[in-house]
C-alpha cells in the first residue's frame, strides 16, 4: 500500500519524514473495509513554528480531505492519521451531521507556547522534553476549548491568532465551476472535504449559496439572494435571513479584517455571483469565485 501513497514535503522538512508519513498513512488504510485510492499527502510549514499536513483520498469513490495544523511534525502526523481514520469510518458508515461545537482550528500562524514551566532540577533530559511537550499540549487544549466556546456563538466567529502583518492582500484565487446541489449535499461535501465553508449553486433558487460551520447547530445556509428555508433538509440547517452583501474585493477584505472573521461570503457587484474570502492557515487571504 505504501507505494500507492504520494507524499510531498515542502522545503525545510526532511525527506526522511516523507518516508515516515507514507508508512503511517499506508498503515491507516491497509485494514480498511472500504476501497481507498488516490492517496496524496502534503506537508508544509505555517509561520515560524507551525506545521500544516493534508491528505486527499477517494473512499469508495467519494473524495475526502483531512487538514491539520500542529506545532511539530510528529503531532501533525498523529492528527492527520487520526483524522483520516475517522473520515474513512464516516464515509463507510454513511453521512450524519457532525456534532457542534467542534474542535476549533486556528487560522493564522501557529503560536508558540506563551509560557512553559521548567521541569524540576535533576530530571533526565528525555523526561524533561516529555514534561515540556505535555505542558505545551495542555495549553493547546485550553486554547482550543476557548475557541470552541467562541465559535458556538454565531456572532463570535473570530480567529484566535493574529492576522498577517501589513496590508491584507489576496495571495490565492480559485475559480471553480460550482456544483448545482441541495444544501444537504453541500453539507456532506463540506464535511467530507474538511471545509469550514462550501460554495455551491442552490437549484431551488438558482442562486449561489454557502453552507458553513457555525452555531447553534453547526450548519448554516446563506444565499446571494434572500429566500425561504429548504424543503425537509436532513442537516440541522439554520438560515441566514438576508442575501449576501454586494461588495468589491477591497471592501470584502476590509470587512473581514475589521471583524477578524475567518471567512466572508459576499456577492460580486453587477453579476451577484457568490464569492468566499477566507483566511488561510498562514494568516494570508484566499478567494473562491464561481467560474463564469
Amino acid at each position: 500500500m505504501g507505494e500507492l501513497v504520494t507524499v510531498r514535503v515542502c522545503d525545510g522538512i526532511s525527506r526522511g519524514f516523507a518516508v515516515d508519513a507514507r508508512a503511517r498513512i499506508a498503515a491507516v488504510v491497509s485494514g480498511a473495509d472500504a476501497l481507498v485510492e488516490s492517496l496524496r499527502v502534503r506537508v508544509g510549514s505555517v509561520g515560524p513554528t507551525g506545521v500544516l499536513a493534508q491528505v486527499n483520498a477517494e473512499v469508495d469513490g467519494r473524495r475526502i480531505r483531512v487538514q491539520e495544523v500542529a506545532v511539530d511534525l510528529g503531532e501533525a502526523l498523529d492528527r492527520l492519521a487520526d483524522g483520516l481514520r475517522g473520515r474513512m469510518t464516516v464515509v463507510a458508515s454513511g453521512w450524519a451531521p457532525r456534532p457542534w461545537p467542534r474542535r476549533a482550528r486556528s487560522r493564522g500562524p501557529a503560536a508558540a507556547p506563551s509560557s512553559v514551566e521548567a521541569p524540576p532540577a535533576g530530571v533526565p533530559e528525555v523526561r524533561a522534553q516529555q514534561v515540556r511537550a505535555q505542558q505545551v499540549r495542555a495549553q493547546q487544549v485550553r486554547a482550543s476549548e476557548a475557541r470552541a466556546r467562541r465559535w458556538a456563538d454565531p456572532q463570535a466567529a473570530r480567529t484566535e491568532l493574529p492576522c498577517a502583518a501589513g496590508p491584507q492582500d489576496i495571495v490565492r484565487r480559485k475559480q471553480a465551476h460550482l456544483v448545482w446541489c441541495s444544501p444537504d449535499a453541500a453539507a456532506r461535501t463540506m464535511d467530507a472535504m474538511d471545509f469550514d465553508i462550501h460554495l455551491f449553486t442552490d437549484p431551488a433558487t438558482e442562486t449561489d449559496a454557502v453552507v458553513y460551520r457555525v452555531g447553534p447547530t453547526g450548519y448554516r445556509l446563506a444565499r446571494t439572494a434572500a429566500a425561504g428555508p429548504p424543503t425537509r433538509p436532513i442537516a440541522p440547517l439554520t438560515l441566514s435571513p438576508s442575501g449576501a452583501p454586494e461588495l468589491t474585493e477591497n471592501q470584502a477584505v476590509e470587512r473581514l479584517a475589521a471583524a477578524e472573521l475567518p471567512y466572508l461570503f459576499f456577492a460580486q457587484p453587477g453579476s451577484r455571483r457568490g464569492r468566499v474570502l477566507y483566511r488561510r492557515f498562514d494568516g494570508r487571504l484566499g478567494l473562491i469565485a464561481g467560474a463564469s
